[in-house]
């Protein structure tokens, strides 16, 4: 007799988020790129669609760049990304060539309001990829740099970050008011999360300009709390909670490669390996525990790994 597979019931679903707008719709883009949508657990397809089609929108990578040349990457990522490091449109460019679906835009403290828009500017006019561009994560420095940003980009629908609980009023304002998203970040907990989203849309933006980043650890560092936390707050948004109903963004690439296991290719154990395929193992691994978790959106930073967590996303939503 035929094996019935049990199948969940879900009341609930995650929001669809659109990054970008093309000309037609106020934008410069060529694409746009729209995450969540999902009404069962990750890569269960045949709960929600029994004739095994992909899920509505599979996992997107994005790939991380600076405004500035970062002293403090790996040498193993100067080498693959090379001279482009220097100057954030060429890099935007390779970035675009290696497979990114969006880019993300990291300022620096060192970057003025005025180099913080000539640098965003260059990278949307050197490629047609939707944005999500970072403050340096210093509260009054964000506000400094993402307000000009924000008003100089008007209807090019970027993400403007990062959020956290005591710095997204400024963020929330200027995004509302030229028509970007936000991306909100809480410390690794689903109570805090669901707090942070709520505090960010009683501002009045729309729920569809939201992405949740629920924070995360690398491979070995603590990554199995962030998977449960974001797991959890998957299953709360299918059991109808509106809160936890947005698409998920985490950085395995900045996790990944501040670990010993990625940072140190001299003075460690030979039974490691070879360093270069050690750290590229981390960035990917790391990113597919949370690809698997439900995650929406994964931040990389060395293409070899974009290529390998893009394969694996294509067999996971194949059935």
């Amino acid at each position: 007799m035929p094996i019935e597979i049990p199948k969940d019931k879900w009341t609930g679903s995650i929001r669809a988020v659109t990054i970008g707008a093309t000309s037609a719709e106020g934008g410069t883009r060529t694409k746009t790129v729209t995450v969540g949508g999902q009404t069962t657990m990750p890569y269960l397809q045949y709960e929600a669609m029994p004739s095994g089609d992909e899920a509505p929108n599979k996992p997107v990578i994005a790939i991380e760049i600076k405004s500035r040349k970062p002293e403090d990457w790996s040498p193993l990522l100067a080498d693959v990304w090379g001279e482009a490091m220097a100057d954030p449109a060429q890099w935007a460019k390779k970035a675009e060539e290696a497979g990114a679906d969006l880019l993300v835009l990291a300022l620096t403290v060192e970057d003025t309001p005025e180099d913080a828009v000539r640098i965003v500017k260059s990278v949307l006019s050197a490629t047609g990829l939707p944005l999500i561009v970072w403050g340096p994560g210093q509260a009054e420095k964000d506000n400094e740099l993402l307000v000009p940003v924000s008003e100089a980009t008007n209807g090019e629908k970027i993400v403007l970050g990062i959020c956290e609980d005591k710095n997204y009023r400024t963020i929330v304002a200027t995004a509302m008011a030229n028509g970007h998203l936000v991306q909100a970040r809480a410390p690794m907990d689903v109570n805090l999360s669901k707090q942070l989203n709520i505090l960010v849309s009683d501002m009045g933006i729309p729920k569809d300009r939201i992405l949740m980043d629920p924070t995360t650890g690398a491979l070995g560092y603590g990554i199995e709390y962030g998977y449960s936390v974001m797991e959890r707050l998957r299953l709360a948004a299918l059991q109808g909670d509106a809160m936890t109903q947005l698409p998920m963004i985490v950085t395995p690439g900045f996790e990944a490669w501040k670990t010993k296991e990625a940072k140190v290719g001299e003075g460690v154990p030979e039974a490691w390996g070879d360093w270069k395929a050690r750290a590229i193992n981390w960035e990917t691994l790391t990113a597919m525990s949370l690809v698997e978790s439900g995650a929406d959106i994964v931040v990389l930073r060395h293409p070899e790994s974009v290529k390998r967590v893009k394969d694996a996303i294509e067999e996971l939503v194949t059935v």
